[in-house]
């Protein structure tokens, strides 16, 4: 039977209000990851020199499980050392997986002050930590996780890191990368506690299907948190004129999107492990991120 999310769910549940939208039961069939990629991802056989890396000094940091409805779901926390409260940061992965790229982020997040939490999102759909082929994730993997779900997994990490990671309930911000700037967006227009959210070049558009009915266009009028959106001006496959297009409607809705195009930037520009990286825009845009949330209230 479907379950509709109340207003009395959602204060119990700590979710952010789906505002009776009708939300499936989660796949009982259990996660194919039980573990997070080692290293880099497969599917990125490039990887550069200049990736970037953050040690783990003053930091409680490693591979977590964290407490879903089906299971106990792998992820990455990075926290300092210490008595806390920490802000909270919900790091949302790009198609590839919780892999070193992620899980660096993370940690620079950490030294920044804050608990960064990054759950493993396609871990039912396949295993990321074997696969090479591009369209065969996005086919196979990424097309076939509902966003119902993974949005539930983001609330689970999020109460998790809360009980027992030292996170401030009322300190929550998310930031995402590529299929994760989309995540960025659909998650700002969930829930209701977030403070703020960055969204690293998601895609506005594409296909709406029953598993995905919202593209981040669509949801861009109903955020509910500031967003920052960081975009690359020479991204192909994302027109500014999209983003843009999202930002002006959030705006004449009341709501707050600022965004910043680094103009001779392509897609994936924070991406340091891959030839896409762009190291000036890149730490502009990381700075950028860090004192957006601190302006909103996550730092």
């Amino acid at each position: 039977m479907d379950e509709r999310v109340t207003d009395k769910d959602d204060r119990s549940k700590g979710l952010g209000g789906l505002d009776g939208l009708v939300v499936p039961p989660l796949s009982r069939r259990g996660f194919v990851m039980t573990s997070l990629i080692a290293g880099f991802t497969l599917a990125e056989a490039n990887a550069q020199a200049q990736a970037v890396t953050t040690d783990s000094n003053g930091l409680v940091a490693g591979e977590v499980k964290i407490p879903a409805t089906d299971g106990p779901m792998p992820g990455y926390r990075a926290m300092p050392e210490g008595a806390g409260p920490f802000p909270l940061v919900l790091v949302i992965e790009e198609i590839f997986g919780v892999h070193e790229y992620i899980k660096d982020v993370c940690r620079r997040l950490a030294k920044a002050g804050y608990c960064a939490v990054a759950p493993e999102l396609y871990a039912r759909q396949g295993d990321l930590s074997t696969m090479t082929d591009v369209k065969a994730i996005v086919r196979d993997v990424i097309l076939k996780t509902p966003d119902t779900e993974w949005i539930a997994d983001l609330d689970a990490a999020a109460s998790w890191a809360v009980a027992d990671s030292k996170a401030d309930p009322e300190r929550i911000g998310t930031m995402g990368w590529c299929r994760g700037g989309r995540g960025a967006w659909l998650y700002a227009a969930h829930r209701r506690d977030l403070k703020a959210a960055v969204a690293w070049y998601g895609p506005l558009g594409g296909d709406r299907t029953s598993l995905q009915p919202k593209t981040a266009g669509d949801v861009a009028a109903d955020i509910r948190a500031p967003l920052l959106a960081l975009y690359g001006g020479a991204d192909t496959g994302i027109p500014i004129a999209s983003v843009e297009e999202a930002r002006d409607r959030a705006n004449a809705a009341g709501r707050s999107v600022e965004l910043v195009v680094f103009p001779d930037a392509p897609h994936g520009f924070h991406a340091d492990y891959r030839p896409s990286y762009r190291k000036d825009s890149a730490e502009q845009g990381w700075a950028r991120a860090l004192a957006f949330l601190k302006s909103h209230g996550v730092g």
